[in-house]
């Protein structure tokens, strides 16, 4: 079990890291290096973003999956509009990237503390583009199946390394908007796969292989970029190089007093190494406040529905009566979007905070996937789509749910996992944050189309129902982690929540009898 550093230690850090990061600003050398691991997000983002458009492709779905190919097509009679889609492959096609991811982020957990960040981004390029290559030529289901777990095992890399990355690099008063350039990369990376899926439509029989290839071109990026980055200076100081670390500590901070910053990071990394099993070290009682709330929080990132709306958008608007073309144009419109809101994040998330974020999209979120739900329940039938005017009324809703979405919960689940755990737990508590994320990502693409066939548009008040929750959760449990060094969280956070404080009591307590007992 880990043994806290002594309280007069941690406070005089403290002390001198806030005077140090008070002052810090943002390196031209620390910007390029967080722009190019950045771009890691643009591998998820374009693998997001494209699922849904390559599985509206009648060229894709006739070769691999003739049976909904025949459905699409009308050929069947007897389908219903909600159930076209409906096919345990199809969605084993999306879903099984995400089962990768989940193996991907606990073997890119190991790595990134064992052998650095930075090898870890470039082993998450590799394994992207080796999937991309075996999908973009996939000749059967199962070889286009095993390009998506690749790809997943390089997306899984890519989300375990790259926010630690850009927390670790950037200084606290700006951490939040620079953590952000991931999820920022993601949604080019969706709104690039929207562009290509509305041109490669018409490319027949082989445009989806031009969709599914041109993901090869972020992985190249990343790869390339990944050579030219530094390594963090808390990974180098914690596997024991202390003399490079303070040299790229100098160097991203601009400036060579950073002696109280290189303390504090010194005496983390102590602590750190104290921890032989940091998986163990998540069951301590002060480790309990920042693993609920990274769980919970991917939780609701999966089940307020955005996935729904990224992956399966051309699907979900051919079923509201929107042709192949125009409902990918409409998901590109989307992808947009999503670009513009995530930008307002980065402006806000350091001004505004977590937390104010997270509420006011909570109630935007809510209002407009009961408002969907109510329509569908209205206007939609099993056998006949809706008027135009009506489906054009749910494509707006739908993109102010995204706008929510976008400037909260989506960059904020990458975000509050990397900087609220402490370091000798840090890799494994994000690794566990996104084991969750996966394994109910997993869960809503593999189930999402045969819930809309039977639920119809109470799938919308399925959704809408685990928003409310958050928006409770946000509330009452949530604390905001604005300016807030990472390596100052239990002293800053965890210690005056009116909630948690109670678990740092509970192990102050338990260290204090055990020292009694070896008296």
């Amino acid at each position: 079990m880990a043994t806290n550093p002594p309280a007069t230690a941690v406070a005089a850090a403290a002390v001198g890291d806030c005077a140090v990061q008070k002052d810090a600003k943002i390196t031209f050398y620390a910007a390029i290096c967080s722009i190019l691991a950045a771009s890691g997000g643009l591998l998820l983002g374009y693998d997001i973003g494209i699922s849904g458009g390559v599985t509206a492709m009648d060229g894709f779905l006739e070769k691999f999956f003739p049976g909904v190919h025949r459905r699409k097509q009308g050929l069947k009679e007897e389908e219903d509009n909600y159930c076209k889609y409906d096919d345990q492959g199809l969605q084993l096609f999306t879903s099984s990237l995400y089962l990768a991811c989940l193996v991907g982020s606990v073997v890119g957990s190991r790595t990134c503390s064992k052998y650095g960040r930075k090898l870890t981004i470039q082993l998450a390029s590799i394994f992207f583009f080796l999937g991309v290559s075996i999908n973009a030529t996939a000749c059967n289901l199962a070889m286009l199946i095993l390009g998506r777990l690749l790809v997943g095992m390089g997306d899984g890399f890519s989300t375990q390394a790259v926010p630690l990355f850009l927390s670790e690099l950037a200084p606290a008063k700006i951490r939040g908007s620079l953590n952000i350039l991931f999820q920022l990369n993601i949604t080019v990376g969706i709104l690039t796969a929207k562009i290509v899926n509305y041109f490669a439509l018409n490319i027949t029989p082989w445009g989806w292989r031009l969709s599914l290839g041109i993901a090869g071109a972020p992985a190249v990026v990343l790869f390339l970029g990944s050579l030219a980055i530094t390594e963090t200076p808390t990974s180098l100081i914690e596997r024991g190089h202390l003399g490079e670390g303070l040299k790229v500590l100098e160097k991203i901070r601009g400036t060579s007093k950073v002696e109280d910053e290189f303390r504090q990071i010194i005496l983390a990394g102590e602590t750190s190494r104290l921890v032989k099993h940091p998986y163990r070290s998540l069951l301590n009682q002060s480790s309990r406040p920042p693993l609920v709330i990274a769980v919970a929080i991917q939780i609701f990132n999966q089940f307020t529905g955005i996935n729904v709306i990224m992956f399966y958008a051309p699907v979900l608007f051919e079923t509201i009566g929107f042709k192949a073309e125009a409902s990918l144009l409409s998901t590109a419109i989307i992808g947009g979007i999503n670009v513009f809101a995530t930008v307002v994040s980065i402006v806000l998330v350091d001004k505004a905070g977590r937390r104010v974020l997270l509420m006011e999209a909570c109630a935007q979120m809510f209002i407009t996937q009961v408002t969907i739900g109510g329509i569908l329940k209205a206007k939609m039938t099993a056998k006949s789509g809706m008027e135009t005017g009506t489906a054009v009324a749910v494509v707006v809703l739908i993109c102010l749910y995204v706008m929510g979405f976008a400037w909260s919960l989506g960059p904020l689940c990458c975000l509050i996992p990397s900087e609220i755990f402490p370091l000798e737990s840090r890799t494994a508590g994000i690794s566990c944050s996104i084991a969750t994320n996966m394994i109910c990502t997993f869960v809503i693409a593999q189930a999402f189309l045969s819930m809309l066939c039977r639920m119809r548009a109470a799938a919308f008040f399925f959704f809408a129902g685990w928003t409310l929750v958050m928006g409770l959760f946000v509330a009452f449990l949530l604390p905001e982690t604005k300016g807030v060094p990472v390596d100052e969280m239990r002293e800053r956070v965890w210690k005056r929540h009116w909630f948690w404080r109670r678990y740092m009591a509970m192990e102050q307590e338990a260290v204090a009898e055990k020292g009694a007992e070896t008296m």
